[in-house]
């Protein structure tokens, strides 16, 4: 995932094709929400077949390189960010807005760039923080019973 980030061609997205680089970033996100929402459904239900410890992190994983890839190609228009130049800074500016540590050394300036990171401030609030309640209790469900079978075999 982290590969591809840094090869897919973004530097054809952007001013040169702005509702292409808007559809595809409505879409991503919003498949990645959908599947986030039907792993919590799973852990909630409880279903026994389910992986989310891997699919929740991949999706967590691929939730910010959605946004870092917005990032990296809306810093491709003149006064929609300062300080954002490579795919790394589009990724350090992510992670820093996800961990709310906001250093400050990359800014948005632009309206477009403030409702990006508007929309990942809320998306994070929403469906990160969703997704990773849900993991935690299933794994703390998973430790309830192993411990209660093995305090029972005894």
């Amino acid at each position: 995932m982290v590969a591809a980030y840094f090869l897919l061609p973004l530097d054809h997205l952007g001013p040169q094709r702005p509702v292409l680089s808007w559809v595809l970033f409505a879409s991503l996100l919003t498949v990645v929400a959908v599947l986030l929402l039907r792993q919590i459904r799973h852990v909630l239900l409880d279903h026994p077949d389910s992986r989310p410890g891997v699919v929740i992190s991949l999706l967590i994983v691929l939730s910010v390189h959605v946004f870092s890839a917005t990032y990296y190609t809306l810093a491709k228009s003149p006064g929609e960010f300062r300080g954002l130049h490579t795919r790394i800074d589009a990724l350090y500016f992510t992670v820093v807005t996800l961990a709310t540590v906001g250093y400050g050394d990359i800014t948005p300036r632009g309206q477009a760039a403030r409702v990006v990171t508007i929309l990942q401030i809320t998306y994070s609030f929403v469906f990160l923080t969703a997704a990773a309640t849900a993991l935690t209790t299933r794994m703390r469900d998973m430790v309830v019973r192993r411990t209660e079978r093995g305090g029972r075999s005894r």
